[in-house]
């Protein structure tokens, strides 16, 4: 009765070789099994990247926390009591995954996770949850970069639940980075949000501004043109284009959510291959793991 409870059951620690990775690459690591006081066994051992993402309800907006890409580690195994076994396993990170850090620090307000499943037959499951650091795709670093030289204020990210009209996009979410305008854009509207949609082949850039209902721009940029453009001169272009197509009157109070909007200003989208399940894992565990983490990061 007590191992159906977990008690004296096996112990799961996953360790990665490298918890910084980017879009697209390969995050790699093992999972340690140690049995406990009693044979058990094991049906399955999977690992997945979770997330917290912002979901509208019917009482307003609530955080989720959201399983969006998971690969099996093992099949059915039998684990000896004190006996020790090591499963590595390699994970393709989705071209969609939001970027976490920039510079070696965290965005405010995002978070990242690995979370590793230990079916136990007949008995609880176990888990473990590691912080996993998404740093930006080459072009999606030279654009960031492009908006602070420029007098951007980043403020924070987040993850909204649903999809942005006309871009390739798989996950069930999408990121927005947010910005006080610069001053020589502020007459024209107060601040900018910026969302990345990265394929194998270029990445989709989506911007919406902040006091203007339905002025959205969309724009691809090939992987190939991060050494050799010049992204502020560039993201510039975008911000007076921008303003170009505002009223001249400047900008309004009025604010509404894009996504599955009209296809909004220019831009041209490329195909993208794969999908992702989503699903939620509990809050509680979520916090636990990452409260120590964001502590240090104040």
């Amino acid at each position: 009765m007590l191992g159906a409870f977990g008690v004296g059951g096996p112990t799961v620690d996953t360790v990665l070789d490298n918890d910084a990775t980017r879009p697209g690459l390969l995050l790699s690591g093992r999972v340690e099994l140690a049995g406990g006081s009693h044979d058990a066994q094991i049906e399955h051992v999977s690992v997945a990247l979770v997330t917290r993402v912002e979901v509208e309800g019917g009482d307003g907006e609530y955080d989720a926390y959201t399983e969006f890409f998971r690969v099996g580690v093992a099949g059915h195994l039998s684990l000896r009591e004190g006996e020790r076994a090591s499963l590595p396993f390699q994970l393709a990170v989705p071209w969609e995954t939001p970027v976490t850090d920039l510079y070696g620090q965290r965005l405010h307000g995002m978070t990242m996770g690995l979370r590793t499943e230990v079916a136990v037959a007949g008995a609880v499951d176990k888990g473990d949850l590691d912080a996993v650091h998404v740093h930006p795709l080459p072009v999606q670093e030279r654009i960031l970069d492009a908006f602070g030289r420029l007098g951007f204020g980043f403020t924070t990210a987040d993850l909204e639940r649903g999809r942005l009209s006309g871009v390739p996009q798989q996950l069930p979410f999408y990121q927005e980075i947010e910005y006080r305008a610069a001053p020589q854009y502020a007459h024209a509207f107060r601040g900018v949000e910026l969302s990345f949609v990265a394929t194998p082949h270029a990445v989709e850039v989506v911007l919406e501004f902040d006091g203007h209902a339905d002025a959205f721009a969309r724009y691809t940029i090939p992987h190939g043109d991060a050494d050799r453009v010049d992204f502020a001169a560039v993201v510039d272009g975008w911000m007076r284009e921008a303003t170009s197509r505002m009223p001249s009157h400047g900008y309004g109070g009025h604010h509404e959510e894009h996504h599955e909007d009209g296809p909004g200003w220019g831009g041209v989208a490329l195909g993208a291959a794969g999908g992702f399940a989503a699903g939620l894992v509990a809050e509680e565990v979520f916090e636990e793991i990452f409260e120590d983490e964001e502590e240090d990061e104040e």
